[in-house]
């Protein structure tokens, strides 16, 4: 399985780049900011996995159930015609 291009540069990072990379999120947002940063995507990333598995239950009930058999319409239409018919 190939990995996307998009993503392929994470396998090649090192320690010491990791490292710089945090400085630079460190300088640009604050260290007050990180935790709350840090917050909220967990916040958001609890709440996505909340909703994809109330996604994933609703579908699983859905294919549990089994469907109800209904009648067609052209049995209803011939037994009211059958009905309306006076009897001799």
């Amino acid at each position: 399985m190939e990995t996307p291009y998009s993503l392929a540069f994470i396998q090649n990072l090192n320690w010491t780049e990791v490292v710089v990379i945090l400085i630079v999120f460190i300088l640009l947002f604050g260290a007050k900011k990180l935790p709350e940063l840090a917050r909220g995507i967990g916040k958001s990333i609890k709440e996505f996995k909340k909703a994809t598995s109330t996604i994933e239950e609703d579908i699983r009930t859905a294919m549990d159930e089994e469907p109800e058999v209904k009648k067609s319409i052209n049995t209803e239409k011939a037994t009211e015609a059958k009905e309306e018919t006076p009897s001799q």
